[in-house]
């Protein structure tokens, strides 16, 4: 059984120091603030609906295109199959540049606003 480990009061606290609600409200208030959400959302929002948009034209064409989803494209690889795959395959390239969005463009400006709010605090 793991037991909850407290600081007793004689220990000195080695933690950084926390920023206040009143920081955290000015910060989201800020014009760097709203250029880091926008620049997430200008990413996520369009992508996330781009691929339920694809997700469901594959539901769509599966309830009601069966004969267009059967056709055989090789050997017993139908056309569905192929779909299936590339939803996969969609997911898989959605989350690699997403990655590559968020290293290039929101983590550096996620890091100086957490910089300026250690600092300040």
């Amino acid at each position: 059984m793991a037991t909850d480990a407290s600081l007793s009061e004689d220990s000195p606290d080695t933690g950084p120091v926390q920023p206040t609600t009143v920081q955290f409200t000015e910060v989201q208030a800020s014009a760097e603030f709203a250029e880091l959400r926008r620049a997430h959302r200008s990413f996520a929002f369009p992508l996330t609906i781009a691929f339920v948009v694809w997700y469901l034209l594959y539901v769509l064409l599966s309830n009601y295109a069966g004969g267009f989803m059967g056709t055989k494209v090789y050997s017993n690889i139908n056309v569905a199959f192929v779909f299936g795959l590339a939803q996969f395959a969609t997911t898989f390239l959605i989350a690699w540049l997403y990655s590559r969005h968020a290293a290039a463009k929101l983590d550096p400006k996620a890091e100086a606003i957490k910089s300026r709010m250690e600092a300040d605090a």
